[in-house]
């Protein structure tokens, strides 16, 4: 009985060394397979990041085109309705602020400009209307973005 497993164990050795033969090259298959797939994987990985940093970019400026916006609305609102006065007609139909070389030391403001329209008339009631609009647009390289804001007014 002891013989019989002998031979046994030998007859499963010798199919075992056997099979590794035929499985030659098959870890060099598999680790070709890897080193793809974990290329692949890279490379979205790189082009996520990219993607996100550009969109980041792109939030940057526009919160800066909004602001120079908002500031060119703040100087045309200034422009009409001057402190300690009454209520003016709009100066200038069409103009703009350039906050390149405004003088502020601040660089949030570098390479934008709004874009200023006004349009004033008297209602029936004998009250001024004001339509006002300020577009802020902000380029950095090649990349280009605005915001408008409008605001509606009436003189007291």
């Amino acid at each position: 009985m002891f013989l019989n497993r002998i031979r046994l164990s030998k007859t499963t050795q010798l199919q075992a060394y056997a099979n590794k033969r035929k499985q030659r090259g098959s870890a060099l298959v598999i680790a070709i397979f890897i080193i793809i797939v974990m290329t692949l994987l890279g490379t979205a990985l790189v082009r996520m990041l990219s993607t996100e940093a550009e969109s980041v970019a792109y939030e940057v400026i526009g919160t800066r085109a909004f602001l120079a916006a908002q500031s060119g609305m703040q100087w045309q609102l200034q422009q009409v309705f001057p402190l300690n006065s009454s209520a003016t007609d709009c100066p200038v139909a069409f103009s703009t602020k350039d906050f390149t070389n405004s003088g502020v030391d601040g660089k949030g403001l570098k390479n934008c400009r709004a874009e200023l329209s006004c349009e004033s008339f008297i209602h029936t009631d004998g009250v001024r209307y004001y339509q006002l609009e300020s577009t802020g647009i902000c380029s950095v390289a090649e990349v280009v973005t605005s915001r408008k804001i409008a605001v509606d007014a009436r003189s007291l």
